[in-house]
């Protein structure tokens, strides 16, 4: 069981798909030469080539996409009392739900 995923490159990915849709060799032989174990991954990739074309065999970046970086607003000093208010408010209305 604990088998390595198989993380394949950009160029691989396309040379495969391409031996298969343009120049016709079988899905076993491509899968053969290029060294790729997986046929569903394989399906996947000539799917999303030919519906999107080569792009889509890019790597997509991992993770949640960053915020947006925006320095934080000066508030003031009615906005910040507002703000500690509401705070106050709802935790002496969670106080009193005990």
């Amino acid at each position: 069981m604990g088998t390595k995923k198989g993380v394949y490159s950009f160029e691989t990915k396309v040379a495969a798909v391409r031996a298969v849709v343009d120049e016709g060799i079988t899905k076993p032989e491509a899968m053969a030469k290029f060294g790729i174990a997986s046929l569903s991954s394989f399906k996947k990739w000539m799917k999303a080539y030919r519906e999107r074309g080569p792009e889509a065999l890019r790597p997509k970046p991992k993770g949640r996409p960053r915020e947006p970086s925006s320095p934080p607003k000066a508030m003031t000093r009615e906005q910040g009392l507002e703000r500690r208010v509401q705070k106050l408010e709802a935790e002496n209305a969670h106080l009193k739900n005990r």
